[in-house]
């Protein structure tokens, strides 16, 4: 391909990548949660089927059916005083084969004092030759409440879909009271499923996931401990600080997701956001 029809293709390629941003603002209001502000632009959606239920249930919906190389996402969260959001996806995010670029996904969010923020997204799953960049940034008030959920997926074990090249990236920054209190770059890069058969990393899972729970305490370590056994997976929990931290990993999407409600119910958190289910 010569210079000129290469420039052609990057320019067309660059031209149809999909775009999406939503902004949101809530308050508390009467003893419930109301939206102050919401925007949405391009192929990024939110949907609010139990609004004004107490604590608001946002659902996120690609319309773009999916994320490629080069796709650009991002999610702007602010949470007055006392208010409280549990935020979810109407699916399963699906990264596919990239044949350059990364997509790029940035969460951002500041919760002033008492607010309560509940992230539990269904899973992400990336394809082989995915390449995703994510950045999660937030801001806590001194008594805000955070329970940040993510959960990967390499390949569709059920299909037969193995991950054996790829990229991808997430960078975690979480401040109370401005300081910072949990700082995180995960990277894993090139023969993914190579790595992930190593034992240092993931000994053969393809699941992977991390509850991030402000405030934590041992109380909530010992919560876990205790149902250890009923788990199917790996799962390990550690307090420190103020912040509890669980790492989860299994051999596919359904092990990951049984040891997920297993350790949200002994933490006395909510069950799966009933999109979940459907």
């Amino acid at each position: 391909m010569s210079a000129p029809d290469a420039a052609r293709t990057h320019a067309i390629f660059a031209g149809n990548r999909a775009r999406g941003h939503v902004s949101l603002a809530l308050a508390a209001t009467s003893g419930t949660t109301r939206r102050t502000r919401t925007r949405e632009d391009g192929s990024l959606r939110v949907r609010f089927p139990r609004a004004c239920a107490g604590a608001s249930e946002a659902v996120l919906v690609n319309t773009a059916g999916g994320i490629a190389g080069g796709d650009r996402f991002g999610l702007d969260i602010d949470l007055g005083a006392g208010a409280r959001l549990a935020v979810t996806t109407a699916a399963a995010e699906k990264v596919y084969r990239s044949l350059g670029p990364d997509a790029s996904i940035d969460v951002v969010a500041r919760l002033a004092d008492r607010a309560e923020l509940l992230w539990l997204p269904q899973e992400t799953i990336l394809f082989d030759r995915a390449r995703l960049a994510r950045t999660v940034d937030i801001a806590l008030a001194p008594t805000a409440t955070l329970l940040f959920a993510e959960t990967v997926v390499f390949g569709r074990s059920a299909m037969g879909e193995t991950v054996k090249e790829g990229f991808f990236t997430d960078r975690w920054r979480i401040r109370r009271d401005r300081k910072l209190v949990f700082a995180e770059n995960f990277r894993i890069d090139g023969p993914i499923a190579a790595r992930l058969g190593e034992t240092a990393i993931a000994k053969g899972s393809v699941a992977l996931g991390t509850v991030l729970v402000v405030p934590g305490d041992d109380a909530a370590v010992a919560a876990v401990r205790e149902v250890s056994e009923t788990f199917r997976g790996e799962v390990g929990i550690s307090a420190w600080g103020g912040i509890a931290l669980a790492r989860l990993a299994a051999a596919d999407g359904a092990m990951l997701r049984h040891d997920l409600i297993v350790l949200l119910s002994a933490l006395g958190r909510p069950a799966l956001p009933r999109i979940w289910l459907h």
